[in-house]
């Protein structure tokens, strides 16, 4: 037995079965159920629901033949079988003449080897639900779970052709999408000059190495960026901060070295940071301060690699009430370059000296670096 034959028996086991007026209303009721479930579910195509409506019909057409009487089986003999018993036969029907005429027989009760009783199926029309079913008990046309069975049926041919066509537009839909996507990846590709001939390329000699990589560095714009390594102004009025030639205000930790040297490229002072990762310190006068408080400044360190052995070099500030600096990353290689770090001071007293604290190598591998000079200037 089906889920919809299912429920439409349990429904009339509720009532008086044998009441056409109580069938009616079950059978409503039901029709009323299927039109909830499809409401509840609009991917149902019209084509399945209009096969479920049928499915409907049929069972209750089954169902309501059952509650028809039976119709006697009506046989004309014209000559009695030998041997049968008077009372089995029904006296012959004379209509208006003596001419004889065969013989009429109604079986009244047939033996139960016979064939079975006929039924005349009735037609069930496509009973419309009412907005209310008074006295008609509630359909679930859900299945349960445990069941295993199913209500959905199978989409028939015409559906499958309905999906048979839809499959096109798809296709089409993905074949715009993609050359969509290529022509934007061209126009992409023509805007940031990949296509550009050998003839279009830059063929200037390179630029010095790029050494800021801050961890707090944001690329600046406009008139406010400081200069690039090696592009220091030399007409700005400088500050001197640090000489080699006064090593007296530069202080290394235990695990720290600092030595003054000199070599083709002048005087400097080598520092290498401990195992630790410990950082060399060089003073900033209080005096040097006062003249940077609430002023754009510019540091400029200068310095380059132990021969032979290129390094990254972290620098922090402590400037005291002025703030401090944010932490500093440069590549620093093994040509003599300027590393160049701006700050926007507060327009406040300092109160005490500030120091500038140089890692001579990030990686912590012992390598040295080279410091010429540290300087500052005030931007206009």
């Amino acid at each position: 037995m089906d889920a919809i034959e299912k429920a439409i028996r349990n429904a009339l086991e509720k009532g008086n079965a044998e009441d056409r007026a109580f069938r009616e209303r079950v059978y409503r009721s039901a029709f009323a159920a299927l039109d909830r479930a499809l409401q509840a579910n609009p991917g149902v195509t019209v084509e399945v629901a209009i096969k479920r409506r049928k499915a409907i019909q049929e069972k209750i057409t089954e169902i309501e033949s059952e509650f028809l009487p039976a119709v006697p089986n009506v046989g004309l003999e014209v000559d009695a079988p030998a041997g049968e018993p008077a009372a089995t036969a029904a006296p012959a029907i004379e209509i208006g003449d003596k001419t004889p005429s065969p013989a009429v027989t109604v079986d009244v009760a047939p033996p139960a080897s016979d064939a079975p009783r006929s039924r005349v199926l009735p037609v069930v029309p496509d009973i419309m639900p009412d907005a209310t079913l008074p006295g008609a008990p509630a359909i679930d046309m859900s299945v349960p779970a445990s069941s295993g069975a199913a209500t959905e049926v199978a989409p028939d041919r015409d559906e499958q052709r309905i999906r048979g066509r839809r499959l096109p537009l798809t296709a089409i839909f993905l074949t715009v999408t993609l050359l969509a996507a290529v022509g934007i990846g061209v126009f992409f590709a023509i805007q940031t000059g990949v296509f550009k001939t050998a003839a279009q390329l830059d063929t200037a000699p390179p630029e010095a190495p790029p050494t800021v990589e801050g961890d707090d560095f944001t690329p600046a714009d406009g008139a406010n960026a400081p200069a690039k390594p090696g592009a220091a102004d030399q007409s700005r009025n400088w500050i001197n901060v640090f000489s080699p030639t006064d090593p007296t205000h530069v202080a290394a930790p235990s695990d720290a070295k600092a030595e003054v040297m000199k070599d083709d490229s002048g005087p400097f002072l080598r520092i290498q940071s401990g195992a630790s990762g410990s950082a060399v310190a060089f003073d900033v006068g209080q005096g040097v301060l006062e003249k940077l408080a609430g002023k754009h400044a510019v540091f400029d360190i200068i310095a380059r690699a132990e021969d032979g052995k290129d390094t990254q070099i972290s620098v922090d500030c402590n400037f005291g009430e002025l703030g401090d600096c944010g932490r500093k990353r440069y590549a620093v290689g093994q040509q003599r370059n300027e590393y160049l770090f701006d700050v926007q001071f507060p327009d406040k007293h300092p109160g005490s000296a500030g120091t500038i604290a140089v890692n001579s190598d990030f990686d912590k591998q012992g390598k040295a670096v080279n410091i010429y000079e540290i300087r500052v200037s005030i931007e206009p």
